[in-house]
């Protein structure tokens, strides 16, 4: 029940992406790829995702899954490329088509672009459980941030996404469409629950003023103690207002607008158009 995890960090979106595979049957589960994307050239590459390919390859693991722990705001995702180089399913939670309905209107997408979902080859309803090799997994919704978050536990690890950071630098925001603070408060407090032994792995770092290293693993025993925004604890009123007056002060991702938009589509960009060309939008006086 303890899998291993190889952590991958793309520092220019503050990303880590995880495998984590049963060391017995070589079987594996990535979560939270990164596809490389310079805004300024509308260029993506695959250096990040080729780093994962390698280790894959290099182990003699077998990927079974391409997991997302929901449609990220910071990066794009690698998964639709994982699929081609590596095989494996992909999948997100159940909430997404809430994420793809409201995006698809900020959007204005194709007719075609379908909101239920189906881009995914699976869609994990809370509570839903799979199997990495030998190694049990469920899956916890886990929303508040997005609508779509989930928690993927693996054995003894946890995959949180952007719902919790270490614990010296909080909790994710809640002001993006969909999310809410209370919502995300009481998602923690699933987490929590949790055994406190559990590893918990985070999507994101940006260090602090007290600790000048990237730092992605603890445990839910630590979180609970020690988290600045939730652990302690901290009444779910105190954290809503900490959590919503916190939020009114920061800026959008600077990648918000080309991820949602690939990452809405499980990683695919944009059909292109009769150029052959394919275009993100760039929507004016909408955040």
């Amino acid at each position: 029940m303890k899998p291993e995890v190889k952590t991958f960090f793309d520092e220019a979106t503050f990303t880590f992406s995880h495998v984590a595979y049963d060391p017995s049957t070589r079987k594996a589960a990535i979560i939270d790829s990164v596809l490389n994307y310079d805004a300024a050239s509308g260029r993506a590459t695959t250096q990040s995702a080729d780093e994962i390919i390698a280790f894959v390859r290099d182990n003699g693991l077998e990927v079974d899954w391409i997991l997302e722990t929901h449609v990220h705001a910071d990066h794009l995702s690698a998964a639709p490329y994982l699929k081609q180089k590596l095989g494996g399913k992909t999948a997100i939670g159940s909430g997404v088509p809430t994420v793809q309905e409201t995006f698809g209107k900020v959007f204005n997408t194709e007719p075609a672009f379908k909101r239920d979902g189906s881009q995914f080859d699976v869609l994990f309803e809370d509570g839903a459980k799979f199997k990495v090799g030998e190694i049990d997994a469920f899956v916890m919704h886990t929303p508040g941030h997005t609508p779509a978050c989930t928690t993927i536990v693996i054995g003894d690890a946890g995959f949180v996404g952007d719902t919790l950071f270490m614990p010296d630098y909080g909790t994710a925001r809640c002001d993006f469409p969909g999310g809410d603070a209370r919502t995300l408060y009481r998602s923690i407090q699933k987490i929590f629950a949790l055994p406190e032994e559990t590893r918990l792995f985070m999507c994101h770092d940006y260090k602090t003023a007290d600790r000048d290293h990237y730092a992605w693993e603890t445990t839910v025993g630590e979180e609970k103690a020690k988290n600045i925004h939730v652990g302690g604890g901290k009444t779910e009123d105190a954290f809503v207002e900490m959590r919503e007056a916190r939020d009114a002060t920061l800026a959008m991702p600077k990648l918000i607008l080309p991820s949602v938009q690939v990452n809405m589509r499980a990683g695919e960009m944009p059909p292109a158009e009769n150029n052959g060309v394919s275009y993100l939008k760039m929507p004016i006086n909408q955040f």
